[in-house]
């Protein structure tokens, strides 16, 4: 099969998968008589299109990319393993790293895949380095090299401890039939969409669906599961009266995090006896992304920020709206991340204490007024939260609530996950919903993202220590000593924690609930892919 096992795949809110029936059948069908029939399709509901699925490029629906394309290597809860580069071998100075291809392997179009298409896809990527100035590997790549036809070196400036890793992601060090390419690359877009993976995009009308059939020339083997169908639905109410109807068989959590049904939806389901619920550990969090940057709004100041942690209830979000699937989060990266072992103050949930952070900041209430002022400058904020999630919009109402409580004027606006990622690059806005990268990413993916222009500059750029941040963020991505890197990443995360501009919620697992005699659900160490090729029914 594709990507080995995998444990841990973790992603903000709850992810739900549930066959109930065939493709035309009546409304009326039943479960068990949509079990009995369905044996080889999964159906499930997205809440947006699978958009374009150019792997080099970030608009698509990363599941759906995580079906048709590979990479050299996979992440697991056992370390890097072999994926499409059967063996690799790393010099002594760190910065030149042999892949050993393996051979057979062809794209869903009957290209081979060899050295030469690694080096295309590789090159490819590289000629938009700007797009990619995120992921640090993208900086480091001095050039690419075909040895023999199974043979690849990739040569780096500098040594980088998280290669492999960051070869391993979803995006955009993935492999594409070099027959689909556009002007000799991919940064202009492609012609076709054939990867390596188990399945193959067959048919896709925008806005409406989009259908993955198993590759059956897949060097991992045929899966067992020969059709899965995204179908484009709003969620909440509509995904799970489909679901019940059967006119879908499968929905989970987008790459965003929005989820398709709530808690009490899914806890139904689960009670009606037909059902098995299957959750993950525990490994990203949610958070509250604040803009530092901003320095003529309230959110530039630090006590703002720590009154705003202070003041939320991570306790009553976990039990009442998440039902304890998600816990309260302290800090920015769960204690099961890497190098997160690190002694950081607590912020307690504490109401008083946030009216002291702001008073002893100037922000004060005079005049009967509901909102704190200070120069004559209103303490109002804006959070933005995904449309498509429920829960998002349920937490943003709770958090207003107990802001306006404490004098803080808290606008709430619903948006697109698309709209919500181009606000955090472009930096319009105060405070946001996001995530961490999870588990298998962490703590250098989230903590390179603290960087780049495309993702967290706006959050951190506004701290008086942002020069001193970003010094050893740069170190910590080359060092070669263990103790260095511990020390470095402590630092690093002492430093955001105490300028309160990553405000934690909870941390977040995948839910599973599916039909029980739907076997083979397991997780990847991605928050951004379910291994289907590993599912099949009793």
């Amino acid at each position: 099969m594709k990507k080995g096992s995998a444990l841990g795949l973790i992603l903000l809110l709850l992810s739900v998968i549930t066959v109930l029936a065939g493709c035309g059948q009546d409304k009326g069908t039943t479960t068990e008589s949509a079990n009995s029939e369905v044996k080889s399709e999964l159906i499930y509901a997205s809440a947006k299109d699978i958009n374009d699925m150019n792997p080099h490029l970030y608009t698509g629906s990363m599941p759906a990319q995580g079906m048709v394309y590979e990479s050299l290597v996979e992440n697991t809860v056992d370390g890097i393993k072999p994926l499409l580069a059967e063996s690799w071998d790393i010099a002594e100075d760190g910065k030149t790293y042999t892949f050993h291809l393996r051979q057979g392997v062809k794209f869903h179009d009957g290209e081979p895949f060899n050295a030469e298409a690694v080096k295309q896809n590789i090159d490819a990527v590289q000629a938009n380095a700007e797009k990619h100035a995120w992921i640090k590997l993208s900086t480091k790549i001095v050039s690419t090299k075909v040895l023999d036809e199974y043979t690849f070196e990739l040569v780096l400036s500098d040594p980088y401890y998280p290669a492999l890793v960051e070869l391993s992601m979803t995006r955009p060090y993935v492999f594409i039939s070099p027959k689909d390419f556009t002007n000799g690359g991919t940064k202009d877009g492609v012609s076709g969409y054939d990867g390596t993976g188990p399945y193959k995009l067959t048919g896709h009308k925008i806005d409406q669906n989009a259908t993955f059939e198993a590759n059956k020339d897949y060097w991992g083997g045929t899966p067992e599961i020969q059709k899965i169908t995204s179908k484009v639905l709003p969620a909440g109410e509509t995904t799970l009266l489909a679901l019940q109807k059967g006119e879908i068989n499968f929905v989970f959590t987008d790459d965003r995090g929005a989820d398709s049904i709530d808690v009490e939806a899914m806890n139904q389901l689960a009670d009606s006896g037909d059902f098995q619920v299957v959750r993950s550990e525990a490994m990203n969090t949610t958070m509250i992304v604040a803009n530092s940057s901003k320095v003529d709004n309230p959110v530039h100041e630090t006590a703002v920020r720590e009154a705003i942690w202070v003041a939320i209830d991570r306790e009553t979000i976990s039990n009442d709206i998440f039902n304890g699937t998600q816990t309260a989060a302290d800090t920015l990266f769960s204690t099961n991340v890497n190098y997160a072992h690190v002694e950081l103050k607590k912020r307690e949930y504490n109401p008083e204490n946030a009216k002291e952070l702001l008073e002893k900041a100037g922000w004060t209430l005079t005049n009967g007024k509901a909102v704190r002022t200070k120069n004559g400058q209103s303490l109002a904020l804006t959070l933005y939260y995904d449309s498509n999630s429920s829960s998002q919009k349920t937490q943003a109402e709770l958090i207003q609530h107990a802001l306006k409580d404490l004098g803080i004027q808290l606008e709430i606006v619903g948006e697109e996950s698309t709209s919500i990622a181009n606000r955090r690059a472009t930096g319009e806005y105060d405070l946001l919903f996001n995530q961490t990268w999870g588990l298998a990413y962490d703590p250098q993916s989230t903590i390179s993202a603290f960087t780049s222009d495309s993702a967290y500059k706006h959050t951190t750029s506004g701290i008086a220590q942002a020069d001193e941040l970003y010094k050893k963020i740069d170190e910590v991505m080359v060092s070669t000593d263990e103790a260095s890197r511990q020390s470095l990443y402590a630092d690093i995360m002492k430093l955001v924690h105490d300028e309160a501009v990553f405000i934690p919620i909870t941390n977040g697992r995948v839910t599973v609930v599916a039909p029980k005699n739907l076997d083979g659900i397991s997780f990847k160490q991605t928050q951004y892919e379910l291994p289907f090729e590993q599912m099949k029914f009793k």
